[in-house]
């Protein structure tokens, strides 16, 4: 099955030079510093990429050149560590990679999708759009290991359950909370999505916090906490469906978000916000518990929430469908998901109607 990456690949030279020289690979550089933060050791390192020592050093050496600053610092007992000049090169990479990794899984979904139609692939691919989150990606990896053909385009919850009633897809993936805010913000989508057309495929129960650095040297708390003078907030983009909550909850709590200093800068990921924080460009951040522990922040918990599937009920037992269900009911795939921070995978690949999955909620 054909199965296409698209990687960000990140170069810097300096033109001001009398003799430009090459422009220096920094992912190999950055992918090199990480492991020397891990292991305090350059040899290690080196052997670990498959790199000889001497050039390690030599990829040390230029870029240090280039900067014009060390990376590289010997501490007694600690081995080698990172300068700061080095810590902010891995974490400006990692924000790069959270950033860009679903636009680029998109982009690369639709190449597959032009390409599989010049080779007359006859086999059909399930068309998912949904809300980036954790278990959607271990959804796609899964199907990659069964062969089973999809196609992922990642985009806001609402236009996700948009597409699939313009027919643009067979699934959209969409989030919504439990308690308070769950009949409003579930009647955003039942613009799009009716109970008498539509059923649903229970992906996973998760949680939905705070980000904060380790340590919470804030002592941020409270949603209360994010209009305070010494906090900086980077927020996810405007019609996610992470954003479409926080407002509700900051509404219903009197906060006004132009009180928020940073409220909007928005993020496309949750992976985007937890590495905007862990770089020092803010201090704290609103999305699922995953994301925070990946980059080593701590997590205040707020709420939960049940992602679904929505899908035409008629089109269950299609060819596209089938497996890519079956999939979703995988004890296999159950167990990858209850293996994410923050997440419960017990409901996993359950199909179910409105009524079931919402009792009692007028529709």
């Amino acid at each position: 099955m054909l199965r296409i990456s698209i990687l960000p690949h990140l170069q810097i030279r300096d033109d001001t030079a009398p003799t430009p020289a090459p422009a220096l690979d920094v992912s190999r550089l950055v992918a090199l510093l990480a492991h020397i933060e891990s292991t305090g050791n350059i040899a290690q390192s080196a052997e670990a990429m498959a790199l000889s020592y001497r050039y390690a050093w030599g990829i040390l050496r230029d870029a240090e050149t280039l900067f014009g600053g060390a990376l590289i610092a010997k501490t007694r007992g600690r081995g080698s560590t990172l300068t700061p000049l080095a810590q902010q090169l891995v974490w400006a990479s990692k924000r790069i990679a959270a950033r860009l990794s679903p636009t680029l899984d998109s982009l690369a979904s639709e190449l597959e999708i032009e390409l599989k139609k010049l080779m007359a692939a006859s086999d059909p691919a399930v068309r998912i759009h949904a809300s980036h989150g954790f278990a959607v990606a271990a959804l796609r990896d899964f199907l990659d290991e069964l062969k089973i053909r999809h196609d992922v385009k990642y985009c806001g919850s609402l236009e996700a359950a948009a597409a699939l009633a313009e027919g643009a897809c067979d699934v959209a993936g969409f989030h919504v909370p439990i308690g308070e805010f769950e009949q409003e913000t579930l009647r955003r989508f039942t613009r799009w999505l009716r109970p008498d057309t539509h059923c649903l495929i229970h992906l996973a129960t998760r949680q939905q916090g705070l980000f904060v650095r380790p340590g919470n040297p804030l002592g941020v708390n409270t949603l209360e906490d994010l209009a305070r003078a010494d906090v900086r907030f980077v927020n996810r983009q405007l019609g996610s469906g992470t954003r479409l909550l926080l407002d509700l909850m900051l509404a219903r709590r009197g906060i006004d978000a132009n009180s928020i200093e940073g409220f909007s800068n928005g993020e496309f990921t949750h992976a985007a916000v937890a590495a905007y924080i862990g770089s020092g460009m803010a201090d704290v951040g609103f999305g699922v518990e995953t994301a925070a522990r990946r980059f080593g922040l701590e997590f205040v918990p707020v709420l939960q929430e049940r992602y679904f599937f929505a899908l035409e009920k008629r089109a269950l037992q299609s060819p596209a469908l089938v497996g890519a269900v079956a999939a979703m009911n995988d004890s296999r795939y159950r167990e990858r998901v209850n293996a994410l921070p923050g997440y419960n995978g017990e409901l996993t690949g359950t199909v179910m109607t409105f009524e079931e999955a919402f009792p009692g909620v007028s529709l």
